[in-house]
């Protein structure tokens, strides 16, 4: 993987925690309805689930070597 395509998939990684931290602050607070709450709740958890393999993946992978 180049540094260019680690460079966006920790930029996707990061928006997904954002989107997850929103998803889990709108089903515990805002929503009434169980299966809606349900719903938010296990699509935030699938993003930071996600981003956290994709940022394991990133650190443990290394550099790339630089320019040539």
């Amino acid at each position: 993987m180049s540094s260019l395509d680690k460079m966006w998939l920790s930029f996707y990684a990061m928006g997904f925690m954002a989107i997850s931290m929103g998803l889990i602050f709108v089903s515990r607070h805002k929503l009434s309805n169980r299966l809606l709450k349900f719903l938010f709740a296990i699509v935030a958890y699938a993003l930071l689930i996600f981003s956290f393999f994709a940022m394991i993946y990133l650190v443990f992978s290394g550099p790339t070597g630089g320019a040539r």
